[in-house]
């Protein structure tokens, strides 16, 4: 049996709370491996978190200026070179292109780094894919990835994501929520077939517990209308109907949703609200523009209608909330769309995975503080299109 196969069945037969102890037992009698730590990515995107396994504790690592956080970033293994002649090799760890964090393991030399430098890279991918299993019997490493405590309702908020990022030959996904320890009603889904991809983004009212209460029914309403395979147009109507019947008209939810055909190239959108798109082609940056219908749950069985919407290979479509696009400087001066593409053109060579946090932070700028009073999100979808044959 060689070291791959014995390291990926280790990884699938430990319990999951001890993957940790597994993946570093295994890489030191298979790859001579002489320390194995992993790192989560927190929910602000800023720190690389330990998980920590007593007695082997580590302090958490910077995302932007650190060895891990260059392999976080590139999502490409990244090596260091000891005076000792030792090496630690940095390896994404990550599922279908969602950026989990980062396994460091250091080996006697750099001769074994490069021998195994791929392989490693390979048992790292696995270590993700059992994580993600691992999370539902376990709170060990979606308690690594908290620097901070969060709010209940971030913590309901958190729990209804797909993920902050994924990636397919026709596309690239990224997404991120400020302020990711209090968020209130911003959220965005996502759900993939052969064909199709359809997205959500949706900007709920209201604070605290209450907005994400509003925002859990409305997207548990949508995602039920989904998986009964029902247009995107009936998705909306029923999702507002379920709105409505509970609260009336007193609470309700702005979204943007997409149904993008992945052969065809085109997608149907129905516009519900404040979120708004902005589109980066062929080096120019435009606002564009949907018919604005009503809200999920104002009124009483409100009618929705799809709209066509083509794209085109090498687009880059950056979907916003209202915390983004009008949010105020300490002079009152909204961000608006030209502050957005200068922030969408500044950031044109970032894989879409880093664009949100990256155009956050240039808003944490504008805004002049660094605790906002509404939430901000921005989604961020390069498309490639399916290519012949």
């Amino acid at each position: 049996m060689n070291r791959f196969v014995t390291a990926e069945r280790a990884l699938r037969t430990a319990a999951p709370h001890e993957l940790l102890d597994a993946i570093r037992a295994v890489l030191a009698d298979q790859y001579g491996a002489e320390d194995v730590e992993l790192f989560m990515a927190d929910y602000g995107l800023t720190v690389l978190q330990p998980v920590s396994v007593l007695p082997h504790t580590m302090e958490p690592v910077s995302v932007h200026n650190s060895p891990a956080g260059r392999a976080f970033g590139s999502q490409r293994p990244y090596r260091e070179d000891a005076e000792d002649g030792r090496a630690r090799l940095h390896l994404p760890v990550s599922v279908r292109g969602d950026r989990l964090g980062v396994l460091s393991v250091t080996l006697p030399g750099a001769d074994a780094a490069r021998e195994w430098e791929s392989e490693l890279a390979e048992i790292a991918s696995v270590l993700g894919h059992e994580v993600v299993v691992a999370e539902r019997d376990t709170d060990l490493y979606l308690q690594a990835r908290r620097r901070d405590r969060l709010t209940l309702a971030a913590e309901m908020q958190w729990q209804l994501l797909p993920g902050r990022s994924c990636s397919r030959p026709e596309y690239e996904l990224g997404a991120q929520l400020e302020p990711a320890y209090a968020i209130y009603g911003d959220n965005f889904d996502w759900s993939a077939t052969a064909d199709r991809l359809m997205l959500y983004v949706t900007n709920g009212m209201g604070e605290g517990v209450e907005a994400s209460l509003l925002t859990s029914l409305a997207i548990n309403a949508l995602r039920n209308a989904r998986r009964a395979g029902i247009s995107l147009a009936d998705q909306a109507a029923l999702a507002d109907q379920a709105v409505y019947a509970h609260y009336q008209g007193r609470s309700y939810l702005s979204v943007l949703m997409f149904d993008f055909d992945l052969a065809a190239g085109r997608a149907s959108v129905v516009d519900a609200g404040s979120p708004q798109l902005l589109r980066l082609r062929d080096g120019k940056v435009e606002r564009v523009a949907f018919e604005a219908q009503l809200p999920l749950g104002m009124f009483d069985e409100t009618d929705y209608v799809a709209q066509d919407f083509p794209v085109e290979p090498g687009d880059r479509l950056v979907c916003v909330s209202d915390g983004v696009h009008a949010v105020a400087s300490p002079k009152g001066e909204s961000y608006g769309d030209a502050a957005l593409a200068r922030a969408i053109h500044a950031t044109r060579l970032l894989p879409a995975a880093e664009v949100p946090r990256a155009i956050l932070r240039e808003l944490t700028g504008h805004r002049g503080e660094a605790v906002p009073d509404d939430d901000a999100l921005v989604m961020c979808l390069d498309w490639y299109g399916r290519r012949d044959g």
